[in-house]
């Protein structure tokens, strides 16, 4: 069994191929999918997805780049999206200091804010974090106040150091199929540091397919070809990593308490 913890398909890339795209990753051993919204428009679609789809689930937030377009209505909308009994995160949500789509101190705000809503309603922050390692800890460590975070940093591209204060923090790090590429040596040293019991697979798809795909839209059924990867990495069995990294997922997203574990 396999779980991709980080997926996209309610874009338009999947438009005329969506259920085609999730029977396929069925059949390459992915179990169950997270879909994770990035606006508003994103967290009603994912609630249509999971209606449809009994192995989706969904994770309601803000992308960081969509943070100056977000109004205080639809924030205010989002706890009641969390009830949901199949929305098992909240994200993504962060911040993202590369590409500046968003002010900075209005990405620090509506980040604070999903905390602070993860907090309370005891749902795990799928985080995103780009270029701003000392604020996302700073945020992550003042927002929590010693209360005990639940979470994972999506997409993993930081430093050791950065990965090191993550998981002191407590919270999981998932890989996409970036470490495949030529050029990631320092993160696919990284997919080794982190341990077995922090570890979470994802695609991310649309993007990021693996090399020798990419230029092509990545999709779920290749979470299979990365846990292959990472099991290549780190010295273990597919096998392995498939039990691992599905207990890690089933753990943090609660989905025993969701009653779809075992289906």
């Amino acid at each position: 069994m396999l779980v991709d913890t980080h997926a996209h398909l309610d874009f338009s890339d999947f438009d005329s191929q969506r259920q085609e795209v999730i029977a396929r990753a069925a059949e390459a051993g992915v179990k169950y999918i997270i879909n994770v919204s990035s606006d508003m428009r994103g967290c009603l679609a994912s609630l249509d997805l999971i209606k449809k789809y009994e192995n989706v689930f969904a994770s309601i937030g803000i992308h960081p780049h969509s943070a100056a377009e977000a109004g205080e209505e639809d924030f205010q909308r989002i706890p009641e999206l969390l009830k949901n009994e199949k929305v098992v995160a909240v994200g993504e949500v962060g911040l993202d200091y590369y590409r500046n789509l968003s002010p900075q101190d209005r990405q620090r705000d509506l980040f604070s804010r999903f905390i602070g809503l993860s907090l309370e309603s005891k749902l795990p922050l799928i985080i995103h974090s780009r270029e701003a390692e000392a604020d996302t800890i700073d945020i992550l460590k003042s927002r929590a106040a010693g209360l005990a975070l639940k979470g994972v940093v999506h997409c993993f591209s930081g430093s050791r150091d950065f990965c090191k204060k993550c998981l002191d923090l407590g919270l999981y790090i998932s890989f996409t199929c970036n470490v495949t590429y030529k050029k990631s040596e320092a993160l696919r040293e990284l997919v080794k540091y982190v341990p077995s019991d922090r570890l979470l697979l994802e695609t991310d798809c649309p993007y990021l397919s693996p090399e020798g795909q990419r230029g092509k839209r990545n999709q779920p059924s290749n979470v299979r070809l990365l846990a292959q990867f990472v099991a290549d990495l780190r010295g273990c069995s597919l096998e392995e990593i498939a039990k691992d990294t599905s207990e890690n997922a089933i753990r943090l997203f609660d989905l025993i308490l969701k009653g779809i574990s075992g289906r």
